[in-house]
């Protein structure tokens, strides 16, 4: 069964956070497909997505050129990605819903919370399961990702269209 999702905190939008360590491979390639299923949900107008890393190594950089080219494969554009870092208890008190890609995510964002999850509570085939880092792997890791985030994402969408109507 899917989670549901916490109440927005402003009424008529919804936010998502999505959180890795570096922002260059899985929380990316996460937002670019969240945001394209949102649109073509017709969700886009009213749910914002964003996506951070723990750690700054990254800032301002695109995305893991294995990432991208494994998100341009399937057809989306990873072009607009430059990584951010995490911003604490400001960026956490922003979003509705933030949603770490592995436990040690989910740790350095201090636990799981009502608004603080794991990505894949909402994957329908392995609830609450880690998004393995492909970085220090081959191409098919990212495969593997794209594979997980794409099956995720359609549960997650549809559980924010019962909180963006």
């Amino acid at each position: 069964m899917t989670p549901g999702t916490p109440e927005p905190r402003r009424p008529g939008s919804y936010r998502v956070a999505l959180v890795c360590l570096g922002n260059i491979c899985r929380s990316p390639m996460a937002h670019v497909v969240l945001a394209a299923k949102l649109a073509d949900a017709g969700l886009d107008d009213r749910v914002e997505v964003t996506s951070a890393g723990t750690g700054g190594w990254h800032v301002g950089n695109p995305m893991d050129r294995r990432a991208a080219a494994t998100l341009a494969a399937a057809g989306y554009d990873p072009t607009h990605h430059r990584a951010q870092q995490w911003a604490g208890t400001d960026d956490l008190d922003a979003q509705d819903l933030v949603l770490a890609m592995d436990a040690q995510n989910l740790a350095d964002l201090g636990g799981r919370r009502d608004r603080v999850r794991l990505f894949r509570d909402f994957d329908p085939l392995e609830p609450g399961g880690d998004v393995p880092d492909p970085y220090y792997g081959g191409d098919s890791g990212f495969e593997e990702v794209l594979a997980m985030v794409e099956r995720t994402t359609a549960a997650l969408v549809a559980a924010l269209e019962e909180r963006a109507t």
